[in-house]
């Protein structure tokens, strides 16, 4: 009966995993190319996005895959499995840091707008997208170069073995490095960056009451798109809480992880994690009006192959484009 059980877990893990993968490919698919396509896209807070969405992008195509094998517990050599495991945290390590650079460039935009372009400028968006990425591989790498489970291993476990995340990767790698300074630090950065970026706009917005309307329209403009990306990070941090809650349980409470009903909430919280991929699209197509109607041009002539698309879309796409002065 039990094993039997284990199956079926196993058979809706896998489904669901395809699933979320095959969204979140198709989703973050439509967000690049909406950017490239769509020149009111291209600057540096979609930028950001898109370094984002090339981490979720990959999380479909790569992790997905690869959490269904470490799920088969498949036999593979141990630095094999190290690897394999390394390479999904190195995207998660990716996108926390693309969202904390999408909040500094937010905030960056209210707190210097009249010195924002020349302080933000395409080099230096490209040379930070570079680096936070080459720091997430360093940061996810960390286990190849020492710090891992391999002491802790049989003797007969520690060339050749089934690889399991948890077998090979050190708890505490996961609770103090991955959790507490890589996802605990940069939320509570993110919060209050965005806390500060609010009280700027509904200041200067009381502030600029009786002057000209435009540039109420631009404060208002600032705060529905930064309405936009905080709701990303909320989703973010209400996707990937859960597992690295699990990973603390595991560490501290070790006997609880024993439990066999332990198991299922595991797969639970690995697939909630692996839904947030998806999720960031959906997001920009119901919340930021520029991604809508480029997604939907996308969708029209592209996929539908209609050759002719909304004009009222590209009109709006012209005016959103405009900052007033």
């Amino acid at each position: 009966m039990g094993n039997q059980t284990t199956e079926s877990l196993t058979t809706i893990y896998i489904v669901t995993e395809s699933l979320i993968g095959a969204t979140a490919v198709l989703g973050n698919t439509l967000v690049i190319w909406a950017v490239r396509l769509n020149p009111a896209l291209q600057d540096a807070t979609f930028y950001f996005v898109v370094s984002l969405a090339i981490a979720d992008f990959a999380v479909g195509v790569l992790v997905m895959p690869l959490a269904i094998i470490l799920n088969m517990e498949i036999q593979m050599h141990f630095h094999v499995c190290l690897f394999v495991c390394c390479s999904i945290i190195i995207l998660t390590n990716a996108s926390i840091l693309s969202l904390l650079a999408i909040s500094i460039d937010r905030y960056l935009r209210i707190r210097i707008p009249i010195r924002y372009r020349s302080v933000v400028r395409k080099k230096r968006i490209f040379i930070c997208i570079l680096f936070s990425w080459i720091l997430s591989a360093l940061g996810a790498l960390l286990p190849v170069f020492g710090w891992n489970h391999r002491s802790n291993l049989e003797e007969n476990e520690r060339d050749y073995l089934r690889c399991e995340f948890i077998k090979v990767m050190s708890l505490d790698f996961l609770v103090y490095f991955c959790f507490f300074g890589w996802v605990v630090i940069p939320l509570f950065l993110m919060v209050g960056l965005y806390t500060q970026i609010f009280y700027l706009i509904q200041k200067n917005r009381r502030h600029n009451i009786s002057i000209h309307q435009g540039k109420q329209n631009y404060y208002s403009k600032e705060h529905r798109t930064a309405s936009s990306l905080a709701l990303v990070m909320f989703l973010f941090a209400l996707c990937w809480l859960p597992i690295s809650i699990v990973n603390c349980i595991s560490y501290f409470y070790p006997s609880v992880a024993e439990n066999s009903t332990f198991q299922p909430v595991v797969l639970l919280t690995i697939l909630l994690s692996h839904a947030n991929s998806a999720m960031n699209p959906i997001v920009y197509a119901f919340k930021i009006r520029k991604f809508k109607y480029t997604f939907l041009s996308i969708i029209n002539k592209h996929i539908l192959c209609k050759a002719d698309v909304n004009e009222s879309c590209s009109i709006d796409l012209t005016l959103e484009n405009v900052i007033p002065k």
